[in-house]
């Protein structure tokens, strides 16, 4: 029973680790080719895995993108859902441009495939964005506009002020070789995203400082 156990607990740890290989596979190719551009083969390939078992633990290409896509959510959101009403609001906001900063630094391809289906009307993520997302974003918002009516923040929307820092923070991931090519550096230099860091912080910050 016990000798059983253990194998029916290394085939669990196998089967886990083919599916973020897939996973993997898929964020790496979708991120550069889209949806439409990515086959099985090559999917099954980039993953190590045949495409029979590919198709085993996602049953279509689509099923691994919509897959790949929630995980990449996951991410994308974590810092926001990380905004806290009860630290001091200018702290909190810059902690905030901080993890959206490292996310862009640490998941590029994620920042590039989430840009990529929103350029593309989010086909398969609207229904997510129109309920978890909002729910979110009118959560915080809410904190943001209770931060201005007791004199913390100055006057400014919630939306309009989250929609820069999204904008701000991942530009440095979706537009990594354009950063390159003006600087010759990227995130990935630690000198270089502690001042890209600073300087994002700075610029937003003073524009919600109250007077």
């Amino acid at each position: 029973m016990v000798a059983g156990a253990m194998t029916s607990g290394r085939r669990a740890k196998a089967g886990a680790a083919k599916k973020a290989a897939i996973l993997r596979a898929g964020l790496d190719i979708f991120s550069r080719v889209g949806l439409h551009g990515a086959t099985l083969d090559r999917l099954a390939e980039k993953a190590g895995v045949s495409k029979t078992n590919l198709l085993y633990y996602f049953p279509s290409k689509e099923a691994l993108y919509i897959a790949v896509l929630q995980d990449l959510l996951d991410i994308w959101l974590a810092p926001l859902r990380a905004f806290r009403h009860d630290v001091e609001p200018l702290a909190a906001i810059g902690d905030y441009i901080s993890l959206k900063m490292a996310v862009s630094r640490d998941h590029p391809q994620a920042s590039r495939l989430f840009c990529l289906e929103m350029l593309q009307g989010a086909p398969l993520l609207k229904t997510l964005l129109e309920r978890d997302l909002r729910q979110l974003v009118e959560e915080k918002s809410a904190i943001i506009r209770g931060w201005v009516a007791e004199g913390k923040l100055a006057p400014r929307d919630p939306h309009h002020l989250i929609f820069t820092i999204w904008a701000t923070t991942q530009h440095y991931a979706d537009f990594s070789t354009q950063i390159e090519a003006v600087c010759g550096q990227t995130l990935q230099d630690d000198t270089f995203f502690h001042q890209a860091v600073e300087n994002v912080q700075r610029i937003i910050l003073e524009g919600i400082r109250p007077r």
